[in-house]
């Protein structure tokens, strides 16, 4: 072949020239490349084999392969090529169909990274920790080489940008699901479910493809400032149906409900006799309310405070004071508790003549002059 002619075969192979070649060798960050028709071999650096990050060449072809390239430069005897580029112009086409139909896609997670998941569509494909699933996920070591379908949510091929959702699949398939499941659910039914999503009046929970409410004043026995101290994202929990709505796709659910009541056992934890330390929670007109165990209160009647007389109970009592009471009465069935602050203290000297008892010292002088002796130590 004349030089003239070699000049022409040369002239060819431009760059942005679409080829095809047969990989020769494999080094760690580069691949050669035997081009058809081409008068000289070409070269794919590791950078362009793969939209992901890999660590050596051999983790995208094989010596044999048979594939399609780019030119990216022409040196002097060398074509710089790109795998890269050819993939990721084969794939927008596909993956803009997808997008604009809102086909589910299904293929391999090929990385966990900081912020989520990542797969190989022919560009690089991401997915937020966010939209992995439809509840909190902790970790997503697990995720790595699981096969999972997904939707495009956001793509840009100018900026290479591609975002995908399994929740989205996730939550399609609850709403076509959505009436079958709600038929199948009755008042006073207890399932487990899967705390969704938190807000401040309540926790919203999975029980099988619907989510359901559990209101804050549902979620345990004991009153509850935040849903967060007590629920987290993922967790899984027994709930306890209290209504259903199925015009609205409402359900009312329960925690608190499956729970042991706390007057449960109470006669074991607070027996007739004993003596226990509580809480003033409500003082009223007529007694002080104690908090003995979490949502556990008893009575104890202004009677029962001190062995002198007083007034309103606040004159010695106040919200928020810690007490030891003795337990008087325990009635479980009507949830109520008789308590006592009086007897566990010792009676002082009664000056009070209602229940006086005239000492033997006293013998030999009238009632009066009894009564006048103690005035007098009142009065000094």
């Amino acid at each position: 072949m004349s030089e003239e002619m070699n000049l022409e075969v040369e002239n060819v192979f431009n760059e942005g020239d679409r080829v095809t070649g047969k990989v020769t060798k494999i080094e760690d960050k580069s691949v050669t490349v035997e081009i058809t028709g081409a008068p000289f071999d070409g070269v794919i650096p590791i950078s362009e084999l793969s939209s992901l990050h890999i660590e050596k060449a051999s983790d995208a072809v094989a010596e044999g392969d048979e594939i399609e390239l780019i030119i990216t430069k022409v040196e002097d005897e060398n074509y710089v090529l790109s795998k890269r580029k050819v993939d990721a112009e084969d794939a927008w086409e596909s993956l803009e169909e997808a997008y604009n139909t809102k086909k589910t896609i299904e293929t391999e997670v090929r990385d966990v990274v900081k912020g989520g998941l990542v797969v190989d569509l022919g560009v690089r494909g991401f997915i937020p920790a966010s939209l992995v699933e439809d509840y909190f996920v902790e970790s997503f070591d697990e995720y790595k080489g699981r096969v999972m379908s997904f939707k495009i949510v956001e793509m840009d091929k100018e900026k290479n940008r591609l975002i995908l959702s399994h929740r989205a699949v996730i939550q399609e398939e609850k709403e076509s699901q959505k009436g079958v499941i709600m038929d199948t659910l009755e008042v006073g039914q207890i399932l487990e479910g899967t705390v969704q999503r938190l807000a401040t009046f309540g926790a919203f929970v999975d029980i099988g493809g619907v989510d359901g409410l559990v209101h804050i004043s549902q979620l345990t026995h004991e009153h509850v400032e935040k849903v967060s101290d007590v629920l987290k994202e993922g967790d899984k929990v027994n709930v306890k149906i209290l209504s259903v709505d199925r015009d609205s796709e409402r359900i009312s659910l329960s925690i608190k409900d499956t729970l042991p009541g706390p007057w449960e056992g109470i006669e074991d934890r607070a027996p007739k006799g004993s003596k226990l330390e509580g809480t003033v929670k409500r003082i009223v007109s007529y007694g002080a309310f104690v908090e003995l165990f979490p949502g556990v209160e008893g009575l104890v009647h202004i009677s029962r405070i001190s062995h002198q007389h007083i007034g309103t109970p606040d004159e010695v009592l106040k919200e928020g004071q810690k007490i030891e009471v003795k337990v008087l009465e325990v009635n479980p069935v009507d949830k109520r508790l008789s308590l006592s602050i009086k007897d566990l203290v010792e009676k002082e000297n009664d000056n009070s003549y209602g229940d006086y008892e005239m000492p033997e010292e006293a013998s030999g002088f009238s009632m009066s002059d009894v009564i006048g002796d103690q005035l007098k130590k009142f009065t000094e």
